[in-house]
């Protein structure tokens, strides 16, 4: 039978999706990206923000219409949105036939074969356990880089985030199955290496007794294959001396740390829930910096929470000036039902956080531009993402840019590469938040 992945939401949730298409592969079952063709569609959701939410109750709807119309026999949905909203998802929407929660997602094989024989299923486990998938997951990134979940769910509990609520506590998973499931993908012909977590400063706290990132960073270093080895999603306060030293002496890690910091004000950061404040926040860039001349900082803010005053919009406006982070993204902020930010006093109008949020990206923007023509001259090793349409010029990354959320260097070329390739440039010029090169 034939069946349809729509992964939404984050990388971790693109994780969730290859281990399970993993485990439908190894149960024989054959892959389409054309509804038409699908016997069953699998939505794996997201509802971190209201637009995610919508994204995914829109897909569902979609899908449940191909469902009348075309060959789909079955309709599953999983992920962050199933969790939260099993009962409503199977009473208002009928055209779905199982619902699977965000610790059971090993188990879609089960749910396969139980709708194909006729039942509606809803399978939902503890959600502190860790899902174990056995089977090689099927990467669906092109094949040169991919993602390691090295941990699953929250205990920071940020008075604005849902997470905690439907992925459970923090728990990590162990070494060396991560280190087995890299190998795999080195084997596969990865080179780079991203890893992801709701927070990935703490990973191996909780089973090992202490932060153990920096040792699963060597112990990752030493995969042959491997190149570029990049750390998502670390909290500030839990950025520590060791893990600093192995970003600086490890050659495959990337001089590259995400750190979502959300502001700057003590007081919107305590309403939070947030466990840092703003000389902690400007310490740790300032030792990182220092640490690590070349690291390249990203973090996201979120515009218009509850209580964010003119003047502490101003201050943010502020620090991001003095800051200078070579990427921000900045999000309105969102109430979310059941998380305490939403009862908060102080809300603030929605266009009024658009406005902030676009005031910031406007700053950030000519920082990021300035920042780029500041590379003109500079070698950098980039990796090959594929070819411009019609031109003899490649677009790439270097180490200073994750995909999907930061930008590109477009190599021009006389030789043919591929994807995944590695080749040494100089950058030659900038265009916004791109580079522009040639291979030397």
């Amino acid at each position: 039978m034939k069946v349809m992945f729509i992964s939404l939401g984050c990388d971790k949730n693109l994780s969730d999706t290859e281990e399970m298409l993993g485990i439908l592969r190894e149960e024989g079952y054959e892959f389409t990206d054309d509804e038409t063709d699908a016997e069953i569609i699998v939505v794996n959701t997201c509802c971190f923000i209201n637009d995610a939410k919508e994204e995914s109750i829109n897909t569902i709807c979609e899908m449940a219409e191909c469902k009348k119309r075309y060959k789909c026999s079955s309709l599953i949905v999983t992920g962050c949105l199933a969790q939260r909203y099993r009962d409503e998802i199977i009473k208002e929407i009928p055209e779905v036939d199982a619902v699977i929660g965000t610790s059971a997602y090993d188990t879609v094989g089960d749910v396969i074969k139980s709708v194909i024989d006729g039942k509606t299923v809803t399978r939902f486990m503890d959600m502190d356990r860790l899902p174990s998938v056995a089977a090689d997951r099927v990467v669906t990134t092109g094949g040169y880089y991919a993602y390691l979940k090295i941990a699953e769910g929250c205990d920071k509990n940020c008075t604005y985030c849902i997470i905690p609520k439907i992925r459970g506590h923090y728990r990590s998973i162990p070494m060396e199955k991560l280190a087995a499931q890299a190998e795999k993908l080195a084997e596969g012909g990865v080179k780079e290496l991203i890893l992801v977590a709701q927070e990935t400063t703490i990973y191996g706290q909780d089973i090992y007794g202490e932060k153990s990132l920096h040792l699963l960073l060597k112990r990752l270093c030493r995969i042959e294959g491997l190149s570029f080895i990049r750390i998502l999603y670390c909290y500030p306060e839990e950025i520590y001396d060791e893990l600093i030293d192995t970003i600086k002496k490890e050659k495959k890690v990337c001089h590259y740390l995400d750190m979502p910091i959300q502001h700057c004000n003590d007081y919107i950061l305590k309403r939070m829930g947030r466990r840092t404040n703003k000389k902690e926040l400007m310490d740790i860039i300032h030792k990182l910096r220092e640490s690590i001349p070349d690291i390249i900082l990203r973090t996201t803010l979120i515009s218009g929470f509850p209580g964010e005053t003119c003047e502490a919009h101003r201050e943010l406006m502020e620090f991001v000036d003095e800051m200078e982070f070579d990427r921000l993204g900045v999000f309105a902020y969102s109430p979310e039902e059941n998380t305490a930010a939403a009862d908060f006093d102080g809300q603030v109008d929605e266009e009024v956080k658009g406005d902030r949020r676009d005031e910031i990206m406007e700053l950030q923007q000519d920082i990021a531009f300035d920042k780029s023509e500041s590379m003109i001259g500079k070698e950098f090793v980039a990796i090959i993402e594929g070819k411009v349409a019609e031109e003899n010029a490649y677009a790439g990354r270097t180490y200073m840019d994750a995909p999907d959320v930061d930008g590109y260097i477009f190599i021009s070329a006389d030789e043919e590469l591929m994807s995944g390739d590695l080749v040494q440039v100089r950058v030659t010029g900038a265009s916004g938040y791109d580079l522009i090169g040639e291979k030397i």
